[in-house]
C-alpha cells in the first residue's frame, strides 16, 4: 500500500477547483475524491455542478453514490472518502480530494473516523417526548454544534445525542472522532485564491449558463420522479430556490435575484470556514486562481514536497 501524501484542492465555489485537481491527477497518476456534500446525489447534475465531462479520462469518486431524495450525511462521507482513498492508494496511485465542503475536507484532513453507533433503544424512548428545542438544548451541552444538520429534525437530533453518549461510554470509539496525527502529517490543503470581485463575477455568469442549459427543467424532473419538493429545499441553494419557482411560490426573477444573493452568501461562508481551519491548525497553500494549469500544478507539487 502506498502511503504518501494525500492532496486537497479546495476553495469558494467558483474558483474552477475540478480544472485544476485535473490537471494535477493528469501530472501525478491520481484520481480524484469529491469533497462535496451535494454532488453524491444522482440525477442533481446541473444545480451541483458536477460538470463531469471536465475529468475526462480521470477517475473520479464520491460523486454519484446515492438517489436524490435521500439525505446523506457526514457519517456516511467519511467512510466512503475513506474506501476510496485507502483503494486508491493501494492501486499505487494519487488520491486527490477536491471540493469546497469544509467540513468534510477538514474531516478527512485530521483523518478523523466515525466508527459506527448502535442504537440505544432505551435512550430513544427517553427523548421521545422532547421537542426538537429541547433535544437542541440537550445536545449543545454535549458538544459545540458544527453541522446544523445534526438539529434539523427530532430523528436527527435524538441521533446526534444517541452518538455523543456512546462516545462517551466507549472512549476508545471517541478516540477516533479527534483525528489521527499521521494522517494530518500527510495531508496538503492547497486553495484556490480569488479576488471577492472576481469570485462575485463568475458566480453571476455561472449561474446564468446553467438556467440556460436547463437547471429549471432538472428540478421538474427530480419533483416528478418522485423526490419531495420538501428534501429538495432541504439540499439547499439552487435546489431551495428553483423548487420554490417550480411550484409558483416566487416569480423568475425573484428566484435568480434571491438564489445570486444566497450563492454569494455562501462564498463567503466556504471562506469563513477555511480561515477558521487555518486558525485550527490546517496550514492551505493557496495559489491564484489566474496561473496557467501548469503553473498550478508546479507549485502544487511544490507544497507537496515542501
Amino acid at each position: 500500500m502506498r502511503e504518501g501524501k494525500i492532496i486537497y484542492i479546495t476553495g469558494p465555489t467558483a474558483t474552477g477547483k475540478t480544472g485544476r485537481a485535473v490537471a494535477l491527477a493528469s501530472a501525478l497518476d491520481g484520481e480524484i475524491v469529491s469533497a462535496d456534500s451535494r454532488q453524491v446525489y444522482t440525477g442533481m447534475d446541473l444545480g451541483t455542478g458536477k460538470d463531469l465531462e471536465e475529468y475526462g479520462s480521470v477517475p473520479y469518486h464520491m460523486i454519484d453514490v446515492t438517489p436524490a431524495g435521500t439525505r446523506y450525511n457526514l457519517y456516511q462521507y467519511v467512510g466512503q472518502a475513506w474506501q476510496a482513498i485507502e483503494d486508491i492508494e493501494n492501486r499505487c496511485r494519487q488520491p486527490i480530494v477536491c471540493g469546497g465542503t469544509g467540513l468534510y475536507v477538514e474531516t478527512l484532513v485530521k483523518g478523523i473516523r466515525l466508527p459506527e453507533v448502535p442504537a440505544n433503544p432505551e435512550l430513544r424512548s427517553s427523548l421521545e417526548s422532547k421537542s426538537l428545542a429541547e433535544l437542541t438544548e440537550i445536545l449543545s451541552g454535549m458538544k459545540r454544534l458544527h453541522n446544523v444538520t445534526d438539529v434539523d429534525t427530532v430523528k436527527r437530533a435524538v441521533r446526534a445525542i444517541e452518538i455523543e453518549v456512546y462516545y462517551k461510554e466507549h472512549p476508545e470509539a471517541a478516540s477516533a472522532t479527534r483525528g489521527d496525527a499521521a494522517v494530518a502529517a500527510r495531508s496538503v490543503v492547497i486553495g484556490v485564491d480569488i479576488p471577492r470581485d472576481v469570485r462575485r463575477s463568475r458566480i453571476t455568469e455561472r449561474l446564468h449558463k446553467r438556467l440556460d442549459a436547463g437547471m429549471v427543467d432538472e428540478v421538474r424532473r427530480l419533483l416528478d420522479n418522485g423526490v419531495d419538493a420538501e428534501t429538495l429545499m432541504y439540499y439547499g441553494l439552487e435546489y431551495k430556490f428553483l423548487t420554490q419557482y417550480v411550484l409558483g411560490l416566487t416569480t423568475y426573477q425573484e428566484m435568480v435575484s434571491g438564489l445570486e444573493t444566497a450563492i454569494h452568501q455562501f462564498a463567503k461562508r466556504q471562506m469563513t470556514w477555511f480561515r477558521g481551519m487555518e486558525r485550527r491548525g490546517v496550514p492551505i497553500c493557496w495559489i491564484p486562481y489566474n496561473v496557467t494549469d501548469a503553473e498550478f500544478v508546479e507549485r502544487a507539487i511544490e507544497a507537496v514536497k515542501s
